[in-house]
């Protein structure tokens, strides 16, 4: 049995499941997430929990046992929650601004950067760190990480940007010589 597959889902209140043959609808108080049904596993729910079984013990159904579990368990928390990434920018001259759907950055190129973020996500701006927020846990991240790659961190000075817990290693600067 998959360890992360056994446990049940906590189906917290005000949070209604849908299960039919293709999709799981789960939809509380933040919004409403579809989860796409994966092959050999079966979803119940009974009263506060939902409980995935699987057919078979292929190590196939093992993975996708786990997964829907796991992404069951991002949708509940993603509609009672949400989730958020923040990213702090580094550097001196570097700039942010902007409201809940468009920032723009001054990130030392020659022009300002401008990111429109997608629909269901929201961009938070306070001094020099962006705060993403969404009920999808995958958009989130992937909003997040499109964001980083305007001006990944560089390891000599850590200009750029970065996730607020992240840790940059550091390079020792060119030797001078003797």
């Amino acid at each position: 049995m998959s360890r992360i597959g056994k446990l049940p889902v906590e189906v917290p209140a005000g949070v209604t499941i849908t299960v039919s043959d293709k999709e799981i609808t789960v939809a509380g108080p933040k919004g409403t997430l579809t989860v796409p049904v994966q092959a050999n596993t079966q979803t119940k729910v009974e009263g506060n929990q939902i409980i995935i079984t699987r057919s078979d013990d292929e190590p196939k159904s093992k993975a996708w046992h786990g997964l829907q579990r796991a992404l069951l368990n991002n949708a509940v928390q993603g509609v009672t929650k949400g989730f958020e990434k923040k990213l702090e920018i580094n550097g001196v001259g570097f700039r942010l601004s902007g409201g809940p759907k468009e920032i723009e950055m001054a990130l030392g190129f020659s022009h300002p950067v401008k990111y429109k973020a997608p629909e269901g996500i929201e961009l938070k701006t306070d001094k020099m760190t962006i705060t993403v927020s969404g009920i999808d846990k995958q958009k989130v991240g992937q909003v997040a990480a499109e964001i980083r790659a305007l001006k990944k961190p560089e390891p000599y000075k850590g200009k750029g940007i970065k996730y607020v817990d992240e840790y940059i290693i550091r390079k020792a600067g060119k030797a001078g010589k003797k």
